[in-house]
């Protein structure tokens, strides 16, 4: 489990190395890993980790959920007995989805040199939990 405590409303935050180690940690030789965020406002999203292409994601992310859209999420929701003000959230978590997986061999985490894994928060400042299941073979000793 990853625990994060983010700090703006929209926040794109790396978590390729700390999955890198989960998997190192677990002696897994060869199997699976799986990045699943617990949380319906947030994503698990793969790509390449560069400055201007995460704003791009964000801008695009905005342009197609933008914050005074009309939405019928965004109403007193008695069932849960508050207002619901983050539509949007919900709609970017659909988008960008809230899992990944990737291969393990040997003992490694197989992804492409440009790949790394992201944390997408939709609704922040917030705490938030990523699980991070690793399944396989566990390495001989």
């Amino acid at each position: 489990m990853i625990n994060l405590n983010t700090r703006k409303y929209n926040q794109y935050v790396m978590l390729t190395d700390d999955i890198e180690n989960i998997v190192r940690q677990s002696n897994i030789k060869t199997g699976i890993v799986t990045v699943l965020t617990k949380h319906t406002t947030t994503g698990i999203a793969v790509n390449e980790a560069l400055e201007c292409l995460i704003s791009d994601l964000d801008n695009t992310l905005t342009r197609l959920v933008p914050e005074d859209g009309q939405y019928s999420h965004a109403r007193m929701l008695h069932d849960y007995g508050s207002t619901a003000g983050n539509p949007t959230g919900h709609l970017k978590a659909h988008l960008t989805g809230n899992h990944c997986h990737f291969p393990i061999v040997d003992g490694n985490l197989l992804k492409g040199k440009a790949q790394d894994v992201f944390f997408c928060e939709f609704d922040g400042p917030s705490q938030r939990s990523i699980i991070v299941i690793v399944e396989g073979e566990k390495q001989s000793v």
